[in-house]
C-alpha cells in the first residue's frame, strides 16, 4: 500500500533524528538519511555494507536545494535541470564546504539529482533537506523495484550486517545499534527500474561517469556539444570512485551471471540453470527461463526482479542471460541495460 501524510511524517521525524528510510524513485528504492549529518549517512554506509571509497547521490527536491549543496550551478546545470528534472539524471559538480566529506568518499565533487516520484519529492519537501539515497540493499547486489525487496533485508527488528553480505536477524545486534532497522516508504514498483544516469559537469568536456535511461545523445543536444562516455579510471583500488555503480562487481545476485551470446551459443543446457532470455525458446528439464521483452526501457524495468527471482527460485546456481542486443558491441539504446549485465556478471573480489 503507497504511503500517506502519516508516514512521511513519521519518516521525518526518523530523518530528523539521525534515523534511515527507504523510499521510492523512479529508478530503484533508495536508502535515505540526512545528507548534511554525517553519523546518519555514515549508518547508511554500515547498514549497506558499502566501501568508503564509494560516493553517494544526493536527492533533492529541485535546483534551489541542489544550490545548497554545490560550490557553485552552473547554466549547464540549469539547461539539465529544466530538461530532464524531476528525472533519471544526476549531475555532478564541485560539492560545496557544507557536505560531509563521507558524502562524496572525500572527493572533491557531489552527485546531485531530483528524483521523478510524487512520494519522494513531498518528503524531501516536508523535511527541508537534501537526502542521500543510495539503493536499498546490501552493498553490490541487486537493486530493489519495490518495497518488498527492501522489506526482504531491512525491517524495524533486523539489522543488516554488510560484512557477511547476508541478513541476519540477531536481536542483540539491533540492540547495539543505536538506530536499528529501516522505516520504509511504500510507492509500489519504480518504472524505469535502472540507477539513473550520472553526468560529470566538473569535467571538461562534460562526462557520462554511468549510464541510464536518459542518453548521452539527449544530454549533448541540451548542451549543445559533445558529451563524452567513459568514467575515468581510478588510480587505485582504494581510490575515490568518481561515481557510484563503478564497482566491478554491481547489481549481482548471489548467482554466478553469465552473459551468453544470442542463441546461448557455447551454453551447456544439460545442466541445472535459469535462463532469462528475449528470444523465444523452450525451456528444457534442466533449466528454467524467465522471458524478457526486446525493447530496452522495457527490459531495464524488469532486470533486477528477473536476477532476484532467478536467484531465489531458479535450479542450481547458474543465471545465463542472453545478450538483448546483436553484435560485440551494444547500441545506444542498450547501452545502460549492457553496464548493468556486465556488472552483474564481474569478476566478485
Amino acid at each position: 500500500m503507497d504511503a500517506g501524510p502519516e508516514q512521511i511524517a513519521e519518516a521525518v521525524r526518523r530523518l530528523s533524528a539521525g534515523g534511515v528510510v527507504a523510499f521510492p524513485t523512479e529508478t530503484v528504492y533508495g536508502l535515505g538519511a540526512d545528507a548534511l549529518n554525517p553519523d546518519a549517512v555514515a549508518h547508511v554506509f554500515r547498514l549497506k555494507g558499502r566501501p568508503a571509497n564509494n560516493p553517494l547521490i544526493v536527492h533533492v527536491s529541485g535546483p534551489a536545494m541542489a544550490r545548497e549543496v554545490v560550490a557553485q550551478w552552473t547554466p549547464d546545470a540549469d539547461r539539465l535541470a529544466d530538461a530532464f528534472w524531476p528525472g533519471p539524471l544526476t549531475i555532478v559538480l564541485p560539492k560545496a564546504d557544507r557536505v560531509p566529506d563521507i558524502v562524496t568518499a572525500g572527493g572533491p565533487t557531489v552527485a546531485v539529482r531530483c528524483p521523478d516520484h510524487p512520494l519522494t519529492l513531498a518528503l524531501l519537501e516536508v523535511f527541508n533537506g537534501p537526502l542521500v539515497g543510495p539503493s536499498a540493499n546490501p552493498s553490490g547486489f541487486v537493486s530493489p523495484t519495490t518495497a518488498d525487496h527492501v522489506r526482504a533485508v531491512f525491517s524495524q527488528s533486523r539489522a543488516f550486517q554488510g560484512s557477511d553480505r547476508s541478513p541476519s536477524s540477531s536481536e542483540d545486534q539491533a540492540s547495539r545499534d543505536p538506530k536499528p532497522g529501516v522505516y520504509i516508504l511504500d510507492g509500489g514498483p519504480c518504472r524505469v527500474g535502472i540507477e539513473s544516469t550520472v553526468l560529470s559537469l566538473a569535467d571538461n568536456p562534460a562526462r557520462v561517469l554511468r549510464p541510464g535511461m536518459v542518453s548521452a545523445e539527449e544530454i549533448a543536444r541540451v548542451l549543445g556539444r559533445p558529451v563524452v562516455e567513459a568514467p575515468p579510471s581510478p588510480a587505485s583500488d582504494a581510490a575515490p570512485r568518481a561515481s557510484p555503480g563503478l564497482m566491478r562487481s554491481h547489481y549481482a545476485p548471489r548467482k554466478r551471471v553469465v552473459l551468453a551470446p544470442p542463441e546461448l551459443t557455447g551454453i551447456d543446457l544439460q545442466r541445472p540453470m535459469t535462463v532469462i532470455a528475449t528470444r523465444p525458446m523452450h525451456a528444457a528439464p534442466t533449466y528454467r527461463l524467465i522471458a524478457m521483452p526486446d525493447d530496452p526501457a522495457d527490459y531495464a524495468r524488469g532486470l533486477y526482479a528477473a536476477l532476484r527471482d532467478a536467484d531465489e527460485h531458479g535450479p542450481g546456481d547458474l543465471i545465463v542471460v542472453e545478450t538483448p542486443w546483436e553484435g560485440d558491441e551494444p547500441p545506444a539504446r542498450w547501452r545502460a541495460v549492457a553496464d548493468r549485465l556486465h556488472r552483474a556478471a564481474g569478476p566478485r573480489d
